[in-house]
């Protein structure tokens, strides 16, 4: 009996030096928050109208590279309804950057991200003429909305 205790006892240290067992299953990764960047702090506090009826402010401006009608721009951005409420956003849990071609986006976007070079941040009021009008899109966005939204420039392409 004395051999096997022994045995037992050799075979409790020898394991105490084994590395731990590999996960089976990884954990996931981890979800980075994604909220909007720095504002200069000289930003306007008020809005420029452009001929249009474009309200804007620059909130973070830029030396970068500015896009025209023809290019593709990466961006983050939120819109919001006058009430508050967000229709969509890049930012959050996947952070993930959205691209778009210029000229594929509602004419207030078109304009106003025309106005900044990459790095650059813009805060725009698009009147329902420059958004989607008379359209309601789905049932985030009501028949002639204003569109609030805070995008910055992350790259033109």
């Amino acid at each position: 009996m004395s051999r096997y205790w022994s045995l037992l006892l050799v075979a409790a240290f020898v394991g105490c030096d084994q590395p731990a067992p590999k996960e089976i299953f990884p954990a996931p990764p981890k979800q980075v928050l994604v909220e909007p960047g720095e504002v200069d702090a000289d930003a306007p506090e008020e809005f420029t109208t452009t001929e249009s009826g474009l309200k804007y402010r620059i909130r973070r401006k830029s030396d970068g590279k500015k896009p025209t009608v023809e290019d593709t721009v990466r961006v983050h951005y939120r819109g919001t309804l006058d009430d508050g409420t967000i229709f969509d956003s890049s930012y959050g849990k996947s952070g993930q950057a959205a691209t778009f071609p210029l000229k594929g986006v509602v004419a207030g976007w078109t304009e106003g991200l025309q106005l900044i070079g990459e790095g650059g941040m813009i805060e725009l009021e698009i009147p329902p003429k420059l958004g989607y009008g008379e359209k309601a899109m789905g049932n985030s966005i009501p028949a002639n909305s204003t569109l609030h939204f805070i995008v910055e420039l992350l790259e033109v392409k």
